[in-house]
């Protein structure tokens, strides 16, 4: 009895956790549980068969999480998703876009909302924004002193411009700054659900000077079908501060610059933490 009593403790605290941050890794809650390997994933093959959470590789997650390798939601299904961490991470990367640019934004949900903060904030103009998401124009789309370019290309169901065109517009042009929003992001780098947009991500990340990529903590650990880069390849990353510490510490070895986003913390910048990894060098 004692035993069944605790199996359902743990299994409501790992319930909660995916409810809470969508998404949950084993290693985590070996540590955090103080149980072993073999017992988590018992835990969650028990909430897998209830039909609670979804069983992937390394943890678990929210039933309508997007963390299969080619899974492609549309781009309302994906907005509705870590929205405060999204926020958030958007919020902490408008520092790294400054007046007189020329950037680039991929398609995106974190990247469209990094686009309306572009616009309302009139101190960044003049700026030129290449962008291959149709929602990332249309939030840009009229604005004085806000040069809009749309790659053109073949849609995805996440309303993303991808293809040889994509790709040819991209491989044209040079810009200051990259921001890239992530399918998912690993120990190997940042992946894609489809060759296509994997390879237009790869272009977008050429054209520029230095890339930032925008991820919240739940892409952290999901690998996509296709590679887009290493994380040598990313001058910055910007994350919510629900990403693992593990995760954390791999990061911060990892790339340039590490930023941490607290979506508590409303509208200021204030709970933005940059962390100078050193890495790169």
């Amino acid at each position: 009895m004692l035993f069944d009593m605790l199996a359902t403790q743990r299994q409501e605290r790992i319930l909660a956790e995916v409810l809470a941050h969508g998404a949950v890794r084993v290693a985590d809650l070996v540590e955090a549980l103080d149980v072993s390997d073999m017992t988590v994933r018992r835990d969650i093959a028990e909430l897998a068969r209830a039909g609670l959470v979804r069983r992937v590789h390394g943890g678990a997650v929210a039933p309508e999480s997007p963390s299969r390798a080619t899974e492609e939601p549309g781009f309302e299904a994906k907005r509705t998703w870590s929205s405060a961490e999204k926020t958030a991470v958007a919020r902490a990367a408008l520092a790294d876009v400054e007046p007189g640019q020329s950037i680039v934004l991929s398609a995106g949900t974190t990247t469209w909302l990094l686009a309306q903060l572009i616009v309302a904030d009139p101190a960044l103009r003049p700026l030129t924004v290449v962008t291959n998401g149709l929602h990332v124009a249309d939030a840009l789309h009229g604005q004085r002193d806000l040069e809009v370019v749309l790659t053109g290309g073949t849609r995805t169901p996440s309303d993303a411009l991808v293809g040889p065109v994509a790709d040819a517009t991209l491989g044209a042009l040079r810009v200051d700054r990259a921001f890239l929003g992530v399918h998912g992001l690993d120990v190997d780098g940042a992946t894609a659900p489809n060759l296509a947009e994997a390879a237009t991500d790869r272009a977008l990340v050429r054209c520029a000077a230095a890339t930032t990529v925008l991820t919240d903590h739940t892409k952290w650990g999901t690998v996509g079908l296709a590679r887009i880069c290493g994380l040598d390849e990313i001058d910055t990353i910007v994350v919510d501060t629900g990403i693992s510490r593990d995760a954390r510490t791999h990061l911060e070895a990892a790339v340039d610059r590490l930023v941490l986003a607290d979506p508590a913390d409303g509208t200021t910048p204030a709970g933005v933490r940059t962390t100078p990894t050193g890495a790169n060098p």
